[in-house]
């Protein structure tokens, strides 16, 4: 019986059963992506032109907001198509993680859009500017809060059903852009009653919602860059691995490449088990995993002898 430093085989990669159709998410994908590019460039447009009208910068830091979403849409999208890409010998897990990269694209929009906000809001806090046709204007962030509702909540939906984090987090996105635009109709309503600080400090308000919510984009970003895992994800792949008969001891590692699980488990059986007997083992790991941990993508097996007590 071979064995190298307590490693009967190299490790071994299984097949996991799934009931994912994957090319089918991607048309998922990419349909939430243009629908919701196109709600929000409708959505920006409308708000732009009542802004220009009526000289609200809260408005207007809103509309210039919805409208980088529509470049945020573009990079989510690029990310998708590039995920497609299959394996190669220089990329031998293939472009997965172009999903995630594109979520750095998100979070440098929401981040660019804060800073303008902010900027714009205090020009006009410190230049006294005048708001008029409030009444217009307050039509606009009406627009703009049903708009960006309606987009999050599609985009949420979908990101959810097919387990795209990139997407889920480009729903944050426009969620925080019916904020924005609450916080611009508030700043409006204070204008109508005789505040004319209300729309400037609304614009303040509402760069400290894009500055949350970017906080919490770029933060999910980051912990799946960097490999951040569920814990419980690793107590169940452990635990579906001690079930199978034969294991004695399991440890497991698990990372997100785009919308993949892929999961490694070290494995320790009799050092009696021929080599066949061991990798029969793992393919009953596999069965197991598919079972407890079904969003798992992918497995690989290490079988090694367990010391004799």
């Amino acid at each position: 019986m071979h064995k190298v430093d307590g490693v009967r085989d190299p490790a071994l990669a299984f097949p996991l059963a799934t009931s994912r159709d994957d090319a089918a998410d991607r048309r998922q994908a990419n349909r939430a992506v243009a629908v919701s590019a196109v709600g929000l460039g409708l959505t920006g447009l409308a708000e732009l032109l009542i802004a220009v009208l009526t000289g609200s910068v809260g408005l207007l830091g809103d509309a210039i907001h919805n409208l980088s979403d529509v470049s945020t849409s573009v990079v989510v999208f690029l990310g998708f198509r590039l995920s497609r890409r299959p394996p190669t010998e220089r990329y031998p897990y293939g472009l997965e993680r172009a999903e995630d990269l594109a979520g750095i694209g998100i979070a440098i929009v929401i981040w660019a859009s804060a800073a303008f906000a902010g900027a714009e809001s205090i020009r006009k806090l410190i230049g006294h500017g005048h708001t008029s046709d409030v009444g217009v204007g307050i039509a606009g962030a009406v627009i703009g809060i049903i708009g960006n509702q309606l987009v999050a909540r599609y985009k949420l939906a979908v990101g959810r059903r097919i387990g795209s984090a990139t997407l889920v987090a480009d729903a944050r996105h426009s969620w925080l852009d019916a904020l924005s635009s609450a916080g611009a109709l508030a700043g409006l309503i204070a204008v109508a009653l005789g505040q004319p600080w209300g729309d400037p400090v609304a614009g303040l308000a509402v760069t400290a919602f894009i500055c949350h919510v970017g906080y919490e984009v770029t933060s999910d970003v980051v912990h799946r860059l960097a490999d951040s895992i569920d814990p419980e994800v690793i107590g169940q792949a452990e635990a579906a691995a001690a079930s199978v008969p034969g294991v004695v001891h399991a440890h497991a590692r698990a990372r997100w490449t785009g919308r993949t699980l892929r999961v490694e488990i070290e494995g320790w059986v009799s050092p009696d088990l021929t080599t066949r007997d061991a990798d029969a083992i793992g393919r009953q790991v596999a069965q197991a995993l598919s079972r407890d941990l079904p969003d798992a993508g992918s497995l690989t097996w290490i079988s090694r002898a367990a010391p004799v007590l």
